[in-house]
C-alpha cells in the first residue's frame, strides 16, 4: 500500500518536472498577469505589487508523534539541508520566469521566497506531497524544480490575487462607465449646454425651464446655491424640495414628496425620473476631488431634458461624452450682461480702497491682515471665507450688499466663486499665487489658473445692482501684467472628466481580497483600474484613504466602513478628524450618539470667540455638527437627535457671526494673549447662556432644579455662570414685577416659553 503511494507521488512530481523542462507554460500557467498589466496601465508593475500584503500563513504543529512523510518515505528529511535546497531553487532563472508568468514579479517573488523558507523550516511535519519531493531530491530521485508546484501553492496563499487577478481587472474597468447607468441609456435625453461666462444670465434661462417643467431637480456645486434654488422656487409658487448631504427641507411634508428637488450633485437621484434636469457649473467635472460627482450626474439622470450651464471650455469634452451615450448636444451661448474693465493701475495701498470694493485673497493669514489693516483706516468691513457657516457667509454678503450699511469693503477668499449674490464694483487680487492639490494629492502653489482669474473677476459688476460695470486689478503692480494677460485668453478646454469607485466595486474587492485593508483595496483599484484616458481620469483618494487609516482599528462592516469614509472633512481640523473618530467608535458599539454626549464633546454651551484660535475653533465645531448631520441621514438610530444639534447649530452660527463682526479686536487679542471665557463676559454669552436654561420646562426660579444639577456635573454651566444668572433673574423679577406673565417681550413670558419648547 505504502509503495503504491509512494510510485502515485513520484509520478506526480516526474509529471511536473517534465512539465517544467519543457516550459510547457500553457499548461501549467494558463494566466498571463504580467503582460496584461503592462498593456493596460502606465504605472510600473512593481509598484502595484507593493500594495499586495502578504496573508500570514499558518505554521502547522505536530498533533501526534507520526510523521505520515517519514512513515511514506522511510527519510527523515534535515531541515538545514532543505534550506540548502531552497537556496538553490529560488536562484534558478527558470523558477524566475516561471514565477513571472504567473504574475510573482521580483517584489513578489522575494517575498514569497522567504515566507515559503520559513514555513519549511518552521513546520514540524511537513505536508506528504512536500516531503516526497524533498526525499526523493536528497536521494537523487528528484530535480529541484519538482518543488515549483508547492512554492505556487503557498505563494496563492500568502498572495490571494493571484488566483483571481482577470476578475479584478473586470471590476476594475472602468473605460465605459456610460453603460452603468442602462435607466438613462433606455430613454431619449436631450442635452442642452448653456455656455458662457459668470454674469451671463446662462443659469437663469435654465432655471426658467426648471420652474415651468412638471417635475426637476437642480444639481448644484454648493449648499448656498442648492437652497437659493429651494426658497426661488417655493416663492415663484413652484414647490421644491431641498436635499444635500446635511440637510433635508420640505415644500409640503416628508410623507409628500415636492415634484422639484434642489440638491447638492453629490446627492443628486438616479433612480427618480424628472422632465427637466439642471447640473450647474459643469466645469466642475475637472475637479481632483468631486468631478466624479458631476460625470454620474450627466451620465446617469432620468430626465428627458437636461441643461447643463458652464464655462465655454467645457463644450469639446461635453461633446465627446455625449457621443458616448449616443446623444446630441445643444450649445446655446450667453454674453456678459455687464462690462467689465481692467484697470491700468494696482491698488498698492489700502489707501485706496473705494466703497463696493471686495480683496480677494487665498490664504486665511491674508484674510486676517488686510481686514485689519482695513479696519484700522477706520473703515467697516465684511469678511467671506471658505469654512465660515453658510448662515455667516450670507449674513456678511447682506451687510456688504446693503446700501444703507455702513460696510462697504469686502475681503474675501475665492469663496465668492459661486453660490453667493454680491454687488461688487470692483475686484482686487491681492496676490495671484495660491495652494493647490495636484494630482498625486500633493500641494501645490501655483499661479491661479485662467478659469479661476475669469471667475473671481467675472464677480465684479452685477446686473439689476447698483454697480453693473465691473472693474478688476491686482494689489500689486508687478501681478497686474500677469492678471491682464489671464483675462484675455478663454478657459481651458476640458480634457477629462473625473471617476471614482464605487462602494459596490470595493465590495466586490473585498471579496477577493478579504484580508486587505479600505485603504488598501482603494490603492488597489486605483493602481489597477483601467480608465479612457482620451476621457475620464481617477479623481483623488486621498482624502478617502486617510479616513479608512484612521478607522482602519475600529471594527465595522465594509459598507459602513465606505459611508464613513466618503464624509465631507477637512482633514486638516484636528479636532473634527478627533470627533470623526470618536464617531465611528460610538457606531461599533451601536451607541447612539445623543444630544448631552456631543454637547460635552464640543462644549456646548458656547461663548463668543476673545482670540483668532477661538473662532478656528468654533468654526471646527460648525464643521463636526455638520458632520453629526450628515450621519443622521445615513445611520438614523446612531445619531438620533438631528433637531437639537441643527438648533444649537444655528446658535454657533450666529456668535460666529459676532465674532467675524469682531474679528481685528479678535486680533488684538491674540496678539495680547488674551483667552476666551473670561469672567466679564458680555451680555451676549450671558443671554445666550439664559436661552438654554430657558428651553428646559423644569427651568425654576432658584435656579437649582435638575437642569442646574445636570449642568454643573457636565461641567456645561460654571459656579460663576450660575451667579450671574442668579443676578439676571434677580433683576428681571424687580424690572418686570409690573408687567404680566403673558408680556411677549419679557423673556421668561410663557408665550416666549411656549415658543422654545416648541422646537423641542
Amino acid at each position: 500500500m505504502l509503495k503504491n503511494i509512494r510510485f502515485a507521488f513520484n509520478s506526480i512530481a516526474e509529471s511536473n518536472a517534465i512539465r517544467i523542462n519543457r516550459l510547457n507554460r500553457s499548461i501549467l500557467l494558463p494566466n498571463r498577469i504580467c503582460t496584461n498589466i503592462h498593456r493596460c496601465k502606465k504605472t510600473d508593475p512593481s509598484a502595484l505589487s507593493s500594495l499586495f500584503k502578504p496573508v500570514p500563513v499558518e505554521i502547522r504543529l505536530s498533533q501526534d508523534d507520526i510523521n505520515v512523510g517519514a512513515e511514506i518515505t522511510g527519510v527523515s528529511v534535515d531541515k538545514s539541508e532543505i534550506m540548502k535546497i531552497l537556496n538553490k531553487f529560488a536562484q534558478r532563472r527558470e523558477i524566475r520566469m516561471l514565477c513571472l508568468e504567473n504574475g510573482l514579479d521580483n517584489v513578489l517573488q522575494q517575498q514569497a521566497f522567504a515566507s515559503f523558507r520559513r514555513y519549511c523550516r518552521d513546520t514540524e511535519n511537513l505536508p506528504v506531497d512536500l516531503h516526497i519531493v524533498f526525499s526523493d531530491i536528497f536521494q537523487n530521485a528528484g530535480h529541484v524544480d519538482d518543488i515549483f508546484p508547492y512554492f505556487l501553492r503557498h505563494a496563492k496563499q500568502i498572495f490571494p490575487h493571484l488566483d483571481c487577478m482577470d476578475d479584478l481587472k473586470k471590476i476594475s474597468d472602468l473605460r465605459e462607465p456610460a453603460n452603468w447607468y442602462p435607466a438613462a441609456r433606455a430613454i431619449n435625453r436631450k442635452i442642452v449646454f448653456h455656455a458662457g461666462p459668470t454674469n451671463s444670465g446662462k443659469t437663469y434661462h435654465a432655471m426658467e425651464r426648471f420652474l415651468s417643467a412638471k417635475s426637476g431637480v437642480y444639481c448644484g456645486p454648493l449648499k448656498l446655491l442648492a437652497t437659493e434654488v429651494y426658497h426661488k422656487s417655493n416663492k415663484r409658487g413652484t414647490p421644491c424640495d431641498l436635499v444635500t448631504g446635511e440637510e433635508r427641507s420640505f415644500a409640503i411634508n416628508a410623507d409628500t414628496p415636492a415634484a422639484h428637488v434642489a440638491c447638492t450633485v453629490e446627492m443628486t437621484s438616479l433612480t427618480m425620473p424628472y422632465e427637466i434636469a439642471i447640473i450647474d457649473e459643469i466645469q466642475q467635472i475637472k475637479d481632483p476631488q468631486r468631478g466624479w460627482a458631476w460625470t454620474r450626474a450627466l451620465l446617469g439622470l432620468i430626465a428627458e431634458e437636461i441643461h447643463v450651464c458652464g464655462e465655454a471650455g467645457s463644450y469639446e469634452l461635453l461633446k465627446r461624452l455625449c457621443e458616448t451615450t449616443g446623444e446630441e448636444l445643444e450649445v446655446r451661448h450667453y454674453k456678459r450682461l455687464t462690462e467689465l474693465t481692467v484697470e491700468n493701475k494696482a491698488l498698492t495701498s489700502l489707501n485706496n480702497v473705494q466703497p463696493g470694493d471686495c480683496i480677494v485673497c487665498f490664504s486665511k493669514n491674508d484674510i486676517y491682515t488686510v481686514s485689519k489693516e482695513i479696519e484700522a483706516r477706520g473703515k467697516e468691513v465684511a469678511v467671506i471665507y471658505g469654512t465660515l457657516p453658510p448662515g455667516t457667509k450670507l449674513a456678511q454678503a447682506a451687510k456688504f450688499n446693503d446700501p444703507n450699511n455702513s460696510c462697504k469693503i469686502m475681503v474675501a477668499t475665492d469663496a465668492i466663486g459661486m453660490g453667493l449674490n454680491l454687488s461688487i464694483r470692483r475686484i482686487i487680487f491681492y496676490s495671484l499665487i495660491k495652494p493647490s492639490m495636484n494630482e498625486k494629492g500633493e500641494r501645490e502653489m501655483d499661479t491661479i489658473s485662467i478659469s479661476s482669474a475669469l471667475q473671481i473677476a467675472g464677480r465684479a459688476g452685477r446686473y439689476g445692482t447698483q454697480w453693473e460695470e465691473g472693474f478688476v486689478t491686482t494689489f500689486r503692480p508687478e501681478d497686474l501684467h500677469t492678471l491682464t494677460g489671464l483675462l484675455k485668453k478663454n478657459p481651458e478646454p476640458l480634457t477629462q472628466a473625473g471617476l471614482h469607485p464605487t462602494a459596490d466595486q470595493i465590495e466586490l474587492y473585498a471579496y477577493h481580497l478579504p484580508n486587505s485593508t479600505l485603504s488598501n483595496l482603494m490603492d488597489i483599484f486605483v493602481t489597477m483600474s483601467t480608465v479612457d484616458e482620451g476621457l475620464y481620469f481617477m479623481c483623488n483618494t486621498e482624502d478617502f484613504k486617510f479616513l479608512a487609516e484612521m478607522i482602519q482599528h475600529v471594527p465595522l462592516a465594509l459598507r459602513a466602513r465606505y459611508i464613513f469614509c466618503c464624509a465631507p472633512i477637512n482633514r486638516k481640523m484636528p479636532f473634527v478628524c478627533s470627533m470623526f473618530l470618536k464617531f465611528a467608535r460610538q457606531y461599533s458599539r451601536n451607541e447612539p450618539v445623543t444630544f448631552n454626549w456631543l454637547c460635552t464633546q464640543t462644549g456646548w454651551p458656547f461663548s463668543l470667540p476673545r482670540t483668532i484660535l477661538d473662532l478656528v475653533h468654533l468654526e471646527a465645531v460648525f464643521d463636526v455638527l455638520d458632520l453629526y448631520l450628515w450621519f443622521s441621514y445615513r445611520f438614523m438610530d446612531v445619531f438620533p437627535e438631528a433637531i437639537l444639534v441643527r438648533d444649537i447649530q444655528k446658535e454657533l452660527d450666529e456668535i460666529i457671526q459676532q465674532g467675524v463682526i469682531q474679528i481685528t479686536k479678535l486680533l488684538q487679542n491674540s496678539e495680547s494673549a488674551i483667552s476666551s471665557n473670561q469672567p466679564d463676559e458680555d451680555s451676549f454669552v450671558l443671554s445666550q447662556n439664559k436661552e438654554h436654561a430657558i428651553r428646559d420646562n423644569k427651568f425654576s426660579s432658584p435656579l437649582r432644579g435638575r437642569l442646574t444639577e445636570r449642568l454643573l456635573a457636565q461641567g456645561l454651566l460654571t459656579p460663576a455662570m450660575l451667579q450671574e444668572l442668579k443676578k439676571e433673574w434677580n433683576a428681571n423679577n424687580t424690572n418686570n414685577s409690573s408687567h404680566s406673565d403673558d408680556d411677549d417681550d419679557s423673556p421668561f413670558s410663557k408665550k416666549h416659553r411656549r415658543r422654545k419648547f416648541k422646537k423641542f
